[in-house]
């Protein structure tokens, strides 16, 4: 097994003075380097700026583009003519969405035979039985696995994550499709990873990434290894990750099966009848891969894993909290949770008497959790391209500080037989993209002959991201993009899908639309405004409004007005086309029939009230609705997150008007900056029948005075 050296731009400069010392011919030209494009030749065309809580993405051949909302709604860009059709909404599919933590729908990916066969995969939590949280009992969430407990108690929450495929039918996918392909086991009512993506090589084969499924926050930021006998097996990566009978913390590839199922295709770490072992694993040892691409010309998975939260390193646990960037062009372990490289063991730490025995042995780690099936001795962990941690990299500088939130992109594959003006240019060809959702920066990254790293540059310079989240390039050249914002489990006012282009000469004008009313009962009458539209070549714009979303244009004015008379959601789009047939979209949602409630939330201390807040503290919370609607207060969720940087994870939630919660450090984030305890209080009304039920959300963060 290789042993990449992550000092790989070292050792390549040294070889690249060694080779300076050759004597050359005196007529020999040096070649001279590649120009990169000037930062101002790109530009951000946003296709939708309202996609939900987004979470994936995919391309379809004719451009349109799929991207996922995690509580479970499936939209599809139409270029022709700028709307996002709601494609499907998995709550309301046969096998139902359970949402818990991060559950809920995760990656798509489009079938690389989609012409001809119309396949979408999608990796979704479907619902089962698995218990949820009782309105009528306040103060106790049913959804919650215990911490504690017996094996018949974990039981109830044994669930699983599923891929299947489904047929689309123009811009709708078809429920009645469904191919179920993997159930992927899942430990549900306890937070934490997912992973979720999906991608395809050339030969046809299906890789899926899946967390470790495993909470982090009782291990002080460092490994999970907690397997006392009656802790839920939750706390325990070694389980999952570090266990070669287990479907988790892995890269998986498959083929699927004509009609469902998959075989597996020949070279993966373990074959087939491997005594305890899953043929399936292709890469193992990974804590949350969150996104990753498969190169198609090389066959190539480009990888980003998340890391833990420790800020230090501790000689009796182990490294700081390490991000990691890999090139996976073979099967390998890469560790996790025994180590992050092969010179950054973790401790082997007893959670029952809380001692650590000596660091693992990262050439030949050794599982003996209790709840290990797989294979005691593992194979040896492979090094990743790119470590990093919050501080300064010596070796990796232009990452520059920040949170750990490493993404995996795909490699750009210039084509010169593609004509479209919007393709990016061949300077970035064969260069895999490397993305930070917690540093908001998307990198191009130059690799070696054996995949080490020679230079990492920025992308694209003069494009602000916001939490990107997937990227994918299109069949255009160009790069579309899913921003997350900032914020925690919800649709934030950054969120968009948008579509990164490289200029040459023209440019996409960029619609602004507003509307001075969004919601009411009908017969509605609405102002809509183009105020704010812009072209940057000062060409001259032709205005098309679809108030209903239907694909007609029922107005070219730049600022209409329209009554709505039936009772029904409205997509009213605007889209926005210059003297060169450059166009671009933007929407506005109308909802006739019914009035979005307004939400207020207080907490006891106050964050300006004059009250000191301390970790420990019991906080109490009141939420106050209105709306045209009755109220009911079992439909207010209020949920407590600890808030850590740009992100946060949920601790805990309830139901009910008013309530309480004693708030806490996880073990995980004891002793981080930044901290803050974050109450979020939700509330969904009960509409007329066939319109859809609005909500209104507010929220508090308090920031502890110790």
């Amino acid at each position: 097994m290789r042993n990449r050296r992550i000092a790989a731009l070292v050792g390549a400069a040294a070889l690249a003075g060694a080779v300076g010392l050759l004597p050359l011919p005196a007529a020999q030209a040096t070649p001279s380097a590649p120009v990169p494009p000037a930062a101002s030749d790109f530009q951000k065309v946003t296709l939708n700026d309202r996609p939900g809580e987004p979470m994936a993405l995919a391309v379809l051949p004719d451009r349109r583009v799929l991207h996922t909302a995690r509580t479970g709604e499936v939209r599809i860009h139409d270029p022709k003519s700028g709307v996002n059709f709601l494609a499907a909404d998995l709550k309301k599919s046969p096998a139902g969405l359970y949402q818990h933590d991060e559950e809920g729908v995760q990656g798509i990916a489009v079938d690389p035979g989609f012409a001809k066969n119309h396949w979408v995969y999608l990796y979704y939590s479907p619902r089962l039985d698995t218990p949820m949280d009782d309105p009528a009992t306040a103060g106790v969430n049913e959804g919650d696995a215990p911490q504690f407990g017996t094996a018949e108690e974990f039981a109830a929450y044994k669930g699983v994550t599923r891929l299947s495929r489904f047929k689309l039918v123009g811009n709708k996918l078809a429920y009645a499709t469904e191919q179920k392909i993997l159930d992927v086991p899942a430990d549900r009512g306890i937070c934490c990873h997912v992973g979720g993506k999906i991608d395809f090589d050339g030969k046809g084969n299906l890789f899926l990434s899946t967390g470790d499924d495993t909470n982090p926050f009782a291990s002080d930021g460092y490994a999970p290894l907690d397997d006392r006998p009656g802790r839920n097996p939750a706390y325990d990566a070694r389980r999952t990750a570090g266990n070669t009978d287990d479907l988790r913390g892995k890269v998986l590839r498959i083929k699927v099966g004509r009609d469902g199922g998959y075989v597996v295709p020949k070279g993966n770490l373990f074959a087939p009848g491997t005594p305890r072992t899953r043929p399936e694993i292709y890469a193992m040892g990974l804590r949350n891969p969150f996104r990753f691409a498969v190169d198609d010309r090389t066959g190539e998975v480009y990888l980003g894993d998340y890391s833990p939260d420790a800020n230090n390193a501790n000689p009796d646990r182990g490294p700081a909290g390490q991000g990691r960037w890999m090139v996976i062009d073979r099967p390998a372990n890469y560790g996790w949770p025994f180590c992050v490289t092969r010179d950054l063991p973790y401790q082997d730490h007893d959670f029952a008497t809380q001692t650590s025995s000596g660091a693992f042995d990262c050439a030949k780690p050794v599982n003996d959790s209790r709840h290990n099936t797989g294979r005691s001795v593992l194979p040896p962990v492979t090094d990743a391209e790119i470590v990093y941690g919050y501080g300064a990299s010596d070796t990796f500088p232009e990452l520059g500080t920040g949170g750990i939130g490493p993404m995996g992109g795909p490699a750009y594959r210039y084509d010169k037989r593609n004509t479209a003006e919007n393709r990016w240019p061949a300077y970035f060809d064969g260069k895999p993209l490397f993305y930070e959702w917690t540093r908001d920066q998307v990198k191009a990254i130059t690799l070696g002959g054996r995949n080490e790293v020679r230079k990492i540059e920025d992308a694209i310079p003069s494009i602000t991201t916001d939490g990107p989240i997937d990227a994918e390039f299109g069949p255009d050249g160009a790069l579309y993009v899913l921003e997350y914002g900032t914020g925690y489990f919800a649709e934030l006012p950054e969120a968009q899908l948008s579509r990164i282009d490289f200029t040459r000469g023209n440019r996409t004008p960029e619609p602004q639309v507003a509307a001075d009313v969004l919601n009411g009962t009908g017969p509605l009458t609405v102002r809509f405004s183009s105020a704010g539209t812009k072209d940057a070549d000062g060409d001259a714009l032709r205005y098309a409004w679809d108030f209903d979303a239907d694909g007609t244009v029922d107005s070219r004015e730049a600022n209409p007005t329209y009554t709505f008379t039936r009772n029904a959601v409205f997509d009213a789009t605007l889209k926005v086309t210059d003297s060169t047939g450059r166009s671009a979209s933007a929407s506005v949602p109308i909802v006739v029939g019914n009035k979005a409630p307004v939400v207020s939330l207080t907490t006891d201390p106050a964050p300006h009230g004059g009250a000191v807040f301390h970790w420990g503290d019991t906080v109490t919370w009141q939420v106050y609705v209105t709306d045209d609607q009755p109220v009911d207060c079992s439909k207010v969720t209020v949920s407590f997150i600890l808030g850590h940087d740009s992100h946060g994870h949920p601790l805990s939630s309830s139901n009910g008007c008013s309530g309480s919660f004693q708030t806490f450090v996880d073990g995980g984030h004891s002793g981080a900056d930044g901290l803050k305890a974050v109450f979020n209080a939700t509330y969904q009304d009960s509409p007329p029948d066939g319109l859809p039920s609005l909500s209104g959300s507010a929220e508090v963060a308090l920031t502890p005075a110790d």
